[in-house]
């Protein structure tokens, strides 16, 4: 679903860019290590939309979850950001570091948005088990 609303926007020749959550970090990290981060999410705001794929697979170490935090501070009432995770939010204190970083960082993910909460089996289990069938 995330794909798809990016495939849309960039139809419509909006901007928009989509990241697993993993990918984003580390290139979120080498911009911290070359002391270029906050150049790295100045160009990332040339996106109207920043979709994370699966933000729950970010470890919780405290090098990954600032420049995640970094970012969701970022873009805060700047751009918009699509999350996708697989937790609800109460087990998010498994992404960031601290407690004080998870709720602050939701706060601002949940401010001005819409949650949709998807239910049901996945498509790619549903693909194995009916080749496996």
């Amino acid at each position: 679903m995330a794909s798809g609303i990016c495939r849309s926007l960039v139809a419509l020749d909006r901007s928009a860019r989509f990241f697993s959550g993993t990918a984003l970090v580390q290139h979120l990290q080498q911009a911290k290590a070359d002391y270029a981060l906050a150049k790295a999410l100045t160009r990332l705001d040339r996106y109207a939309l920043l979709v994370i794929d699966d933000i729950g697979y970010v470890r919780k170490d405290e090098s990954e979850t600032s420049v995640l935090f970094e970012l969701v501070m970022h873009r805060y009432e700047r751009r918009s950001l699509l999350v996708t995770s697989n937790q609800p939010f109460r087990e998010w204190e498994t992404v960031f570091s601290t407690s004080a970083m998870t709720v602050a960082a939701v706060d601002r993910l949940v401010d001005h948005s819409t949650i949709v909460q998807l239910n049901g089996e996945s498509y790619r289990r549903k693909r194995a088990r009916r080749s496996a069938s």
